[in-house]
């Protein structure tokens, strides 16, 4: 068990995640905390307690809580939102990405572009060209990184990080992880950095 990680579980389709995307990194950086990005597939789960959707979109009443909460923590931390046309989006090909290359300086700022494209500019991150925009933005040779992250090598990579968290006992995102600490939703982020912090 390595206690010395910050583990930040994230679905690119997650509302709940986008609000911690654009928070964390000043958390982080505030108490000198590295985080491991780590992109997984929330439908896998889900499958297996019985949804073929998100639950926001089974349950009717918690959807409509959902999006008027993310309306209001929007307006409360100032992060720019709009409801997206279609939900959940698929982010299947940008979780691909952000696995095959976990370890470049770059991937912070694509996941955090993915999002934005998602639910600020209400792109289809689905969409092969949306992601290589936001690629070629940010100085990248998108072609060659598409191309790699559709690789069987990485699709079975990616596949593998869900099982992982799953073995974890994720159920939804986000999820912050510190050993065998599990702190689930962005209103536990702040209780995720104090923890780590008193390791």
């Amino acid at each position: 068990m390595d206690e010395s990680s910050f583990e930040f579980w994230f679905d690119f389709a997650s509302t709940y995640s986008y609000l911690s995307v654009y928070r964390i990194d000043e958390l982080a950086q505030n108490h000198n905390i590295r985080i491991k990005w780590k992109p997984f597939l929330l439908g896998p789960i889900f499958n297996t307690q019985g949804w073929d959707t998100s639950p926001f979109n089974i349950y009717k009443a918690k959807g409509e809580y959902m999006w008027r909460d993310i309306m209001r923590l929007s307006e409360k931390y100032g992060i720019p939102f709009t409801h997206p046309s279609q939900f959940p989006r698929n982010g299947l090909l940008a979780a691909r990405v952000s696995v095959a290359f976990e370890d470049e300086s770059w991937v912070a700022e694509f996941i955090k572009s993915v999002f934005i494209a998602n639910f600020s500019e209400d792109k289809d991150i689905s969409n092969e060209e949306v992601l290589s925009s936001i690629l070629n933005a940010l100085g990248l040779d998108a072609a060659q990184i598409i191309t790699q992250a559709k690789t069987q090598e990485n699709k079975d990579k990616l596949r593998e990080e869900t099982q992982l968290a799953a073995d974890k006992s994720i159920f939804g995102a986000p999820t912050f992880v510190i050993g065998g600490e599990i702190f689930w939703g962005n209103d536990r982020l702040e209780d995720a950095i104090e923890w780590y912090s008193k390791l």
